[in-house]
């Protein structure tokens, strides 16, 4: 256990130099760290609850766990029992950023954190394994892409259908003409319920690191449901199912679209609140719907499927859905089938047929010909991945792009972030997606970003 308290680091010069300038890459600095493919790369965790845990394990095939670090300090302690008590535990991840021996940083920390420290860890000196939603706002993606380009490192984003073959059957299927010309996608994310509170305020557990945990947000007044698994449902730290899942689903849409590095050319967008905006309750919205138009004519409508219905965390029940409700959210020209879907995926439209797909398989006829009537050797492929972390480790030996990089998936998180600022907006919005800015609406131009409180700030 690290005995260097928080407020000492803090007093430390060095801690602004980690948010400072770009450390400088230089190709010798690999082989210091890993000098052949054989040698196991040294990793720190930063989040270390359920998720992060989870894909810490998927990581430790590949090195040697040495920190882990976690504002609720139980998490690390726990996460050093499971790695037979030999990584060092911090709080602060600034100070786990200081050691020169890690090579690996794994980054499962909730969505409000992501983009600070990634950059703080790119201009270490590390590789970065972080999970979506890449970014908390659309400036943020801009900023990290531009971090990665500098620092020259590898960054692979946890978006692990990438990885997936059903996921890559059917974007090769799309791309290579199976269903004709592509003129529509749907992308379906389950209901989340987001209905709960108002929650009573309570003392600051002492294990807790709050104003830490907060970071770039706005400072409220701490009750549990606003940390681990819950943080999702508060616009303060994330945007809701929109950009969590949708994330996933959004990426496999572009990539199936020949999208991967435009976006949207306008976006109209509505939603339902549960809570009505009542405080102290959860706050992002867990049925919406949005309408699409991507530069080569496509169609994407993306929406919560209403029958597809989840509860997480201390979420306890689902908020019924009235008929005017549903005509309100999807308007008189949406199919049926949209408004009664009772699966999540992606489902891709052309003039000659169909393919959906989602985690539990590719189906449709073009899918169901495939082993009868198989692509052709010249025909288009997704990238080989199998293991997305395993993916992300030969990326870092071999010096390489991995399969879900970030100059792709901020593309992918923009259209989710364009989706909620139009939802809140409750207007259609156009976007220059060559420009990366909102076209005529200086108001929803200026939610392309979001203040950030001190000392929190994301400095380049």
């Amino acid at each position: 256990m690290c005995c260097t308290t928080r407020r000492q680091f803090l007093r430390r010069s060095a801690a602004g130099a980690a948010l400072g300038g770009v450390v400088p890459y230089l190709c010798t600095s690999r082989q210091g760290r890993a000098g052949s493919a054989n040698d196991r790369l040294r990793i720190a965790a930063i989040g270390v609850g359920g998720r992060g845990m989870a894909i810490t394990r998927q990581a430790a095939r590949f090195g040697d766990v040495v920190a882990v670090c976690d504002a609720d300090r139980r998490h690390a302690e726990l996460a050093r029992k499971a790695f037979d008590e030999k990584p060092r535990v911090y709080q602060d991840y600034r100070e786990l950023l200081e050691r020169e021996d890690i090579d690996v940083v794994i980054n499962a920390t909730p969505d409000h954190w992501h983009t600070l420290i990634n950059v703080a860890a790119l201009k270490a000196g590390k590789d970065v394994y972080t999970e979506k939603p890449l970014t908390l706002t659309v400036e943020e993606g801009k900023l990290l892409r531009r971090v990665v380009q500098q620092a020259a490192r590898i960054v692979q984003v946890g978006t692990q259908q990438r990885s997936e073959r059903p996921f890559q059957t059917a974007v090769e299927l799309v791309r290579n003409g199976r269903i004709g010309q592509l003129r529509q996608v749907w992308v379906a994310l389950p209901y989340f319920s987001t209905k709960g509170g108002p929650f009573s305020t309570e003392p600051v557990p002492e294990y807790l690191d709050w104003d830490l945990y907060q970071g770039q947000a706005p400072q409220r007044p701490y009750c549990r449901q606003r940390t681990h698994k819950n943080f999702r449902w508060w616009y303060e730290y994330a945007g809701g199912i929109i950009t969590d899942w949708g994330n996933h689903h959004m990426d496999v849409a572009h990539w199936g679209m020949d999208c991967e590095l435009t976006g949207p050319v306008s976006v109209e967008a509505r939603g339902l609140f549960p809570n009505r905006g009542r405080p102290q309750c959860y706050n992002t919205p867990d049925r919406f719907f949005a309408r699409m138009e991507y530069p080569n004519g496509v169609e994407l409508l993306y929406f919560a499927a209403l029958n597809d219905k989840r509860l997480y965390g201390t979420v306890a029940e689902h908020q019924p859905t009235t008929e005017q409700e549903i005509e309100w959210l999807f308007g008189p020209d949406v199919p049926q089938e949209v408004k009664s879907f009772n699966r999540n995926g992606i489902m891709f439209i052309g003039d000659r047929g169909r393919v959906f797909v989602n985690r539990g398989g590719v189906h449709g006829k073009a899918a169901e010909e495939l082993e009868e009537n198989p692509l052709p050797e010249d025909a288009w492929r997704a990238t080989p991945s199998r293991d997305h972390m395993a993916n992300f480790f030969d990326a870092v030996k071999q010096h390489k792009e991995p399969v879900s990089p970030v100059r792709i998936q901020h593309r992918t998180v923009t259209a989710c972030h364009l989706t909620n600022i139009s939802l809140r907006l409750g207007r259609k919005i156009v976007w220059d997606p060559a420009g990366e800015r909102i076209v005529g609406d200086d108001e929803a131009q200026r939610m392309l970003s979001r203040p950030q409180r001190p000392p929190y700030q994301i400095n380049v």
